[in-house]
């Protein structure tokens, strides 16, 4: 295990870092600042990160069939033209909650598009419980509820036989499982498959290796942990040097690299003094598994 290597490729002090998506096509890692209301690029070849400045809070960014990206924006689908630097809404949901915004989303095989709301937060992890819902924007731009009462929508996967959806409501410091059926998009027989410890703090974002175990970042926990869904133990800890470690992705040449972004809102002046590295995005290697490449939305 003494391989693991942890390095921050982009010191950008991001307030909300989230949604890493790995783009092979620009051999670039995708992320946004929530709060800081940025989608952003790494690129692999330069170390240089490109950022793009949007008009609400930006929570999820995916990849596009047709090219492009498509990104959750205040309690907004948008389609995002990255050269261009233009924002095209596609649809809204939650219209009736002014205080709500999505959180994280991600594809599925299929193409759809699943993202969650929450209500805006007073400070971190504290805010109006269950005003959130969970949502799928079909590649019509047609749009399906599946639940609401979420408190903080977070982390989204598929098994690798595509007939598990896993999920993640943040304050209930579970991973919850449903059956998943591919053809219809359609989830339910919901059950938690790994409760948090103490330590782990608040589950966060989370994605799926090729061995079909889960990587699940822990805000305040400053750490991913790995685990087993059929068994619901822990395999592995991976301890990173900021505490608010906020989501993760396999990208890389061959997908065997991890990518975990990380969040500096409120830390005070100390506490950003001990972790000057709080808001950057970190590479993993040496894991010895490799992930599962993004879906692209199909719309």
């Amino acid at each position: 295990m003494s391989s693991i290597k942890i390095e921050c490729v982009a010191s950008e002090g991001y307030r909300i870092g989230e949604s890493p998506v790995w783009d092979e096509k620009e051999r670039a890692l995708l992320c946004v600042d929530i709060t800081g209301r940025k989608v952003c690029r790494w690129s692999s070849l330069t170390q240089q990160v490109q950022a793009i400045s949007v008009d609400a809070p930006v929570s999820s960014v995916a990849l596009r069939k047709s090219g492009d990206y498509i990104i959750t924006l205040g309690t907004r689908f948008a389609a995002l033209k990255w050269k261009e630097q233009q924002v095209t809404t596609m649809t809204q949901v939650d219209k009736d909650k002014p205080n709500n915004r999505f959180n994280d989303g991600k594809v599925d095989p299929a193409g759809r598009y699943f993202a969650g709301t929450m209500a805006e937060e007073i400070r971190p992890a504290v805010l109006e419980r269950h005003q959130g819902s969970l949502y799928t924007l079909f590649s019509d731009l047609s749009v399906v509820k599946h639940f609401d009462q979420v408190d903080i929508s977070n982390g989204l996967d598929w098994s690798l036989d595509h007939k598990t959806f896993f999920y993640i409501d943040s304050l209930s410091y579970s991973v919850d499982a449903f059956d998943y059926d591919l053809q219809t998009g359609k989830i339910g027989n919901r059950r938690s498959i790994y409760k948090l410890e103490k330590e782990e703090s608040i589950p966060d974002g989370m994605c799926i290796d090729t061995e079909g175990k889960l990587w699940v970042a822990c805000y305040d926990g400053g750490r991913v942990i790995r685990l087993d869904p059929e068994t619901g133990k822990r395999l592995q800890t991976v301890k990173l040097p900021v505490d608010k470690t906020t989501s993760c992705c396999f990208g890389g040449q061959d997908y065997s690299e991890m990518y975990v972004t990380s969040a500096s809102d409120g830390m005070d002046k100390e506490w950003l003094a001990r972790q000057p590295q709080a808001g950057g995005i970190f590479k993993i290697t040496g894991l010895g598994v490799k992930g599962v490449p993004p879906y692209p939305f199909a719309g």
